[in-house]
C-alpha cells in the first residue's frame, strides 16, 4: 500500500467516509504521528490545529470513528479513510459534517457505481454481468417483469413482498440505465426541473 508523504508539508488532509453507506463524513488534518496512531489503535485520530496535539475523534464523546480501511491520492498528499462511525460525526450531532444526507439514496448511488463496476469488470459469477451480456432488450424486459410483480404485490394487504419486487424492480432499473449509458444523476436532473415547474 502507498504511503502518505509527510515530507511535502506536515500536515495533509484525511477524508472520513462511511465504510458502508459511502458517505463523506468528515475532513481533518494528519501529520505522521495521527497517521500512525490511527494505523495503530484503528481509530481514526487527527492533529488539531486549534489544541496543537493529536486528537482521536471521540475521546470525550465516545463517538470514535474506527477505522475499516484507507486509501493515498495519486499524489501521495491526501488520505482517504473508510470508517465505521460509533455514533454521530458532528459535533452538531448530526451523522455527518455536512448538510443532512438520505442514506437511502447514497445507497442507491453506491449500487450504480457497483453495477458499473460489474460493467467494466465482468465477472462469470455476477448475476449483473449475466444481464449485460443478455443486452438492452432482455434487460428491459425484465424491467418490465419486475414492474408487473411490483404492482400485483401493491394490491395485496401484506407489503413484505411488494418491498422486495420494489427492490428488485430499483436494482433492474438501476442496470437498464447503465446499459442505456445513463445515470441516476441524468434522471434525478430530470426530476428536479420537473420539480421546479
Amino acid at each position: 500500500m502507498k504511503q502518505p508523504d509527510f515530507g511535502k508539508q506536515n500536515l495533509i488532509p484525511a477524508i472520513i467516509q462511511d465504510a458502508k453507506t459511502r458517505v463523506v463524513l468528515m475532513l481533518g488534518y494528519m501529520n505522521e504521528d495521527a497517521y500512525n496512531k490511527t494505523l495503530e489503535t484503528n481509530l481514526i485520530t487527527f492533529f488539531s490545529r486549534s489544541k496543537n496535539r493529536l486528537w482521536t475523534k471521540g475521546e470525550t464523546s465516545g463517538n470514535h470513528l474506527k477505522l475499516i480501511d484507507h486509501k493515498v491520492d495519486c499524489d501521495n498528499d491526501t488520505i482517504l479513510m473508510y470508517a465505521e462511525p460509533q455514533g454521530p460525526t458532528c459535533h452538531t450531532g448530526a451523522d455527518t459534517c455536512w448538510d443532512e444526507i438520505n442514506t437511502g439514496a447514497a445507497f442507491l448511488e453506491e449500487l450504480q457505481y457497483i453495477i458499473r463496476d460489474r460493467k467494466l469488470n465482468p465477472s462469470e459469477q455476477s448475476y449483473t454481468t449475466k444481464l449485460f451480456n443478455l443486452g438492452i432488450a432482455k434487460i428491459a424486459q425484465k424491467v418490465g417483469e419486475e414492474a408487473v410483480e411490483t404492482v400485483i404485490e401493491a394490491m395485496k394487504p401484506d407489503k413484505e413482498l411488494l418491498k422486495q419486487e420494489s427492490a428488485d424492480l430499483l436494482f433492474h432499473l438501476l442496470v437498464l440505465l447503465e446499459a442505456s449509458d445513463t445515470s441516476l444523476d441524468d434522471v434525478v436532473d430530470v426530476l428536479k426541473k420537473r420539480h421546479k415547474k
